[in-house]
């Protein structure tokens, strides 16, 4: 028997240790994003347009085949924020990108 103390969990309704609630509750906290063909993406990934892209506010289309290097997952199931020359604050679909 382990020296764990024991602690509530309001969602199953069950009484639990403490560090595998601390871990239930961290695997809850990540999102896993996918990208238009089902890949799991992660910080710091490259991604290629799959369709060309008007972006809003900035006159500009992003034209498909475009390669974003370095994105940056948003916490969002399907943003990705990035960076792309002439075009600040770059929020991209998870569902119109590829993964290189």
């Amino acid at each position: 028997m382990s020296d764990d103390d024991y602690v509530y969990d309001d969602d199953s309704g069950e009484w639990m240790p403490s560090s595998e609630l601390a871990a239930k509750r961290a695997s809850a906290d990540t999102v896993e994003v996918r990208d238009a063909v089902g890949n799991v993406l992660a910080d710091g990934d490259s991604v290629t347009l799959i369709k060309d892209l008007t972006v809003k506010g900035a006159g500009q289309t992003l034209k498909q085949g475009t390669v974003i290097p370095s994105i940056r997952l948003t916490g969002d199931a399907q943003e990705i924020d990035c960076r792309y020359p002439g075009i600040k604050g770059l929020v991209l679909r998870a569902e119109f990108v590829r993964k290189r």
